[in-house]
């Protein structure tokens, strides 16, 4: 057992070394260093203003966000923005740091006794908003009621397949429980923090919908009111406990008031930040930076994100149910152009489906090279030597990379135009075969292929928009799912790369860096590879 337990360390610490050193190019690594290097300077520097209080302690700071909220219940959402802002309000066992490394929060400690089975010690002295102390019993409460179905008075927890084979918790006593899977699962330490703890007794004594319209957490802010669509106004919890000791500064939010504004439409978020109106903007374009950098008043910050873009081909319908198709289209798109001029060169062309930086990628893939010729070949050999009619579907965000891939195709006798969406209303239909092609993105938070992969690439997964299905694939990607072998693990999503490479379901993309700005009075802040907008950190200067 003592054996296992080393391994298992020696595991964990290899897949962060990978993380860190598995790009490959030294560009990148360099990119890394530099990022740890102003890191830790703005870190000190942060310091030595926080201790000698050169902040305002009464500010209040809005940040403009791009969407409204689905729920305020931390067990009844699958969005960003949701958990953006609910990250401020409670704590989960353990959060990422900037460079995506899982470190303490709620929990001060763990340990692994066997390939399915986790004790997770609590930190005592965490309380809730209500006063009341946080222990064993809500940690218990938190995940039966998100695994349990109908947990949540009736309904299932949409985040329940966040958790994977997780089966049981058990409370050993008041501040430790045990977690008990029903497979070995490698990666449940990366995915926990999107779980956050909520109070058994509050919600036992007001009911789940109560809960949902004023719900108290154990994080740095506490709600003050919310109108999900509109804006959400918190205050700082003058009792919280600090937050993770492994991440300065530890102890109570800086600012005083901490609001949200929903302002979905970029070009408004900036006007409000020049005008000084809003704080804090994320989701910018790449377009937007040269403008940006060039207020006095506004400060320019982004760090890799760990988003996968890509267009998505049906492989269900002609003409994608052709291989030589979705490989034409491969060699057809410039997408070396697309990232150096629309995105301005603040994103990393994929070679295949896997972020550039995360776990298993495979070294060996390159990107399809643009080559028209090639690519017009490929469509003659599929009996399609004149081409076809095409619609790029996609929504916002994404229009202008799909009308540049438009452009691309139409240079090989393809006539591919575009449509925007609202997504909600594209997503069924995609799923049910009824469109073309996708131009769309795919977050990876955890940067491991499970939380990839299987929702986009495994058959029937809930976001394979390419209809893709590939038995091979399927059985590589489930034994990669509970292999705890670093090594073999790598080599199982190697092969299935190879395979999706040559199947070409998707025409490979980029990673998109998460780029934000905010006024200069603002400091303390830094985006987050995985577009998460935690704010306990930040203060203004007075």
């Amino acid at each position: 057992m003592k054996n296992f337990k080393v391994g298992l360390i020696l595991f964990l610490g290899l897949v962060f070394l990978t993380l860190l050193t598995g790009c490959g190019k030294s560009e990148k690594a360099n990119t890394n260093s530099s990022s740890s290097q102003e890191s830790t300077a703005q870190s000190q520097s942060k310091e030595k203003i926080v201790s000698s209080k050169d902040y305002n302690e009464n500010a209040t700071v809005i940040v403009g966000i791009k969407g409204g909220l689905l729920s305020l219940d931390p067990a009844n959402y699958r969005d960003r923005v949701t958990e953006s802002v609910l990250r401020n309000i409670f704590d989960g066992l353990v959060t990422r740091n900037a460079k995506g490394e899982v470190q303490p929060l709620v929990a001060e400690s763990w340990e692994n006794p066997s390939p399915t089975e986790w004790i997770f010690n609590i930190r005592k002295g965490v309380k809730f908003h209500d006063g009341t102390p946080l222990t064993a019993d809500d940690v218990k409460f938190t995940f039966d009621r998100i695994i349990t179905e109908g947990g949540l008075g009736g309904e299932t927890s949409p985040r329940k397949g966040l958790l994977g084979p997780l089966k049981e918790v058990q409370k050993i006593d008041d501040y430790r429980v045990k977690f008990i899977l029903e497979e070995p699962w490698p990666i449940l330490l990366k995915m926990l923090p999107h779980q956050q703890i909520v109070p058994k007794a509050y919600i036992e004594r007001v009911g789940d919908k109560a809960f949902a319209e004023k719900p108290i957490g154990a994080g740095p802010f506490k709600l003050v009111e919310a109108k999900l669509d509109e804006r959400i106004v918190l205050e700082r919890f003058d009792d919280y406990y600090g937050g993770s000791p492994e991440m300065e500064p530890v102890g109570p939010a800086k600012i005083k008031t901490l609001v949200f504004d929903v302002i979905p439409e970029v070009t408004t978020r900036i006007s409000a930040l020049k005008r000084g109106e809003i704080q804090r903007v994320h989701a910018l374009s790449p377009t937007l930076v040269t403008q940006l950098k060039n207020d006095p008043n506004i400060e320019v910050k982004m760090v890799d994100g760990t988003r996968v873009f890509m267009l998505e081909m049906n492989t269900k319908k002609p003409p994608f149910d052709n291989v030589k198709v979705r490989q034409a289209m491969n060699y057809a798109i410039d997408m070396d152009t697309i990232v150096e001029k629309v995105l301005e060169g603040y994103a990393t062309r994929l070679a295949g489906p896997l972020l550039a930086n995360g776990f298993g990628t495979n070294p060996d893939l390159k990107p399809y090279p643009y080559d028209p010729e090639k690519a017009k070949q490929l469509l003659a050999e599929a009996g399609y030597p004149n081409g076809f009619q095409l619609v790029i579907d996609t929504d916002q965000n994404n229009r202008e990379v799909a009308e540049a891939a438009a452009a691309s195709l139409r240079k090989v006798g393809i006539d591919a135009n575009t449509r925007v969406w609202d997504f909600g209303v594209l997503k069924p239909l995609l799923l049910n075969g009824e469109r073309q092609m996708v131009m769309t993105d795919w977050g990876n938070s955890t940067q491991d292929p499970f939380d990839l992969l299987n929702p986009t690439i495994k058959t029937n997964g809930r976001g394979n928009y390419s209809l893709y299905s590939n038995p091979r694939v399927d059985e590589l990607l489930s034994k990669a799912d509970v292999e705890l072998d670093v090594e073999k693990r790598k080599q199982l999503y190697y092969e299935a790369q190879q395979i999706i490479y040559e199947d070409a379901p998707w025409v490979f993309g980029y990673q998109l860096k998460e780029i934000e700005a905010g006024v200069k009075d603002l400091q303390g802040w830094e985006p987050s590879a995985d577009g998460m907008l935690y704010m306990p950190d930040a203060y203004m200067v007075k």
